[in-house]
């Protein structure tokens, strides 16, 4: 079983205990225990629901400090395609480049670049005879993570093509050493530029037998502000883009499936609304597809909790840049795809409605918390620390909370108590 590292933590001194991060969890990850938040690092997929829900600033986001790029002889800029949209009056994305490389870089990557390349091969393997449909991509970490965790019989469903992000460092690191064949490999620093925690997480932690070929992960945020007074717009920046529209519109809920140039495609964002649309594809409720584009971010990357703007003003700003681009600039012209951009495996992680690895106790389990729930309340108020009174029951009956703890269900026997022992009538102790 892997030990997973989470960019998502919990500042304890901020917490009220207010249960709001508790009901916006949508794995259930979050108990509130003697007025405080807890997070169960086993259940927590990353998504940052709870820090973009927290009116206390108790959840945070944990990344690499944009200094750290300091320790590479060479550094390379990742920038996600939603970074472009987080500026205002921005009429050439080259204007941003440029500003990388003055605020400390000394090559930028465009990971849209990377995209164009993941597009076409995403394309190449949907007309592959015999994989399973619909594939489901695989650009999301939080999504490859909640289907592990949460559907995993849809685990075959998966594009196993590595995601933008690595195919451009992989690229980047390539044209680095070939262009500067006095370096080593250990010397070049890719630094991706990320909307959300997530991103941080798959970094950190290796996906399946495969380890990520980035190096550092720097929040959107603090880059935005170091650019913000490096951009300079008084002339014209050198044309330097390496990538067109559809490179850029996968900062966008739709994007990537736009690409395909297919219409037997389905485009989800909002970690609610991906969660409906894997129940529908798991009890098989749900039109014949070829291709399922989730993102757990409102609106796509553009909503990520590490972005600045609103994800509706930068999803029209991206409507706004893609007018006078190429459709791409990346054509592929094999027709295969590289081994290279493959993954070989899955992550190994415990399903989250698995009781136990026994069936039979599994079984046992699952009829003492029917058997509890239905003895509960049902209004899933949440007072007990717990999301719902099915999570309760589940607590209880693993020992993790005590039924008293229900303050609905305590309430009427204290109510009991009295009426039978205190001498009063039922209305007296109301």
């Amino acid at each position: 079983m892997n030990t997973y590292i989470h960019s998502v933590s919990l500042d304890q001194s901020k917490c009220t205990g207010c249960t709001t991060c508790m009901k916006h969890c949508p794995t259930e990850a979050i108990r509130v225990k003697n007025g405080c938040a807890e997070i169960n690092p086993n259940r927590c997929i990353d998504c940052g629901e709870c820090i973009r829900h927290c009116t206390h600033n108790a959840k945070k986001s944990s990344y690499d400090s944009f200094s750290e790029i300091e320790k590479f002889k060479y550094k390379i800029a990742l920038p996600a395609p939603s970074l472009f949209a987080q500026f205002d009056n921005l009429d050439d994305i080259d204007y941003v480049l440029q500003g990388l490389i003055d605020i400390g870089f000394d090559d930028v990557f465009e990971v849209s670049k990377g995209a164009e390349f993941v597009s076409a091969y995403t394309k190449m393997f949907l007309e592959t005879e015999g994989i399973k449909k619909p594939v489901i991509s695989s650009a999301c970490p939080v999504i490859t993570r909640l289907i592990i965790l949460r559907f995993p019989f849809l685990k075959d469903n998966i594009l196993p093509l590595l995601p933008p992000m690595e195919v451009a460092a992989m690229m980047a690191k390539e044209k680095a050493l070939q262009d500067h064949p006095e370096l080593k490999e250990e010397d070049i620093g890719t630094c991706f530029i990320s909307p959300c925690p997530a991103k941080v997480s798959y970094v950190r932690n290796e996906f399946g037998s495969y380890k990520s070929q980035v190096d550092l992960v720097i929040s959107m945020s603090e880059v935005y502000l170091l650019l913000i007074n490096a951009m300079k717009r008084e002339k014209r920046p050198q044309v330097s883009t390496q990538a067109g529209r559809i490179g850029l519109s996968w900062a966008m809920c739709g994007g990537e499936g736009s690409a395909l140039f297919t219409d037997k495609i389905i485009a989800a964002d909002g970690i609610n609304n991906v969660i409906s649309v894997l129940d529908q594809i798991e009890d098989g409720n749900i039109p014949p597809v070829d291709f399922v584009e989730l993102n757990a971010c409102p609106g796509g990357c553009v909503g990520g909790v590490l972005t600045i703007e609103n994800p509706y003003v930068a999803k029209n700003r991206l409507h706004y840049l893609r007018r006078y681009m190429p459709v791409s600039l990346n054509p592929v012209k094999d027709d295969y795809i590289p081994e290279s951009n493959f993954f070989s495996d899955l992550p190994n992680y415990k399903p989250l409605n698995r009781l136990s690895d026994n069936i039979a106790e599994s079984m046992r389990l699952m009829a003492k918390i029917k058997a509890l729930r239905s003895e509960l309340p049902g209004i899933d108020c949440g007072s007990c620390g717990a999301p719902s009174c099915r999570a309760f029951a589940e607590d209880i009956v693993k020992g993790k909370a005590d039924q008293n703890d229900c303050i609905i269900a305590y309430r009427d026997i204290i109510k009991d108590y009295i009426k039978n022992y205190g001498g009063g009538t039922e209305d007296e102790s109301k």
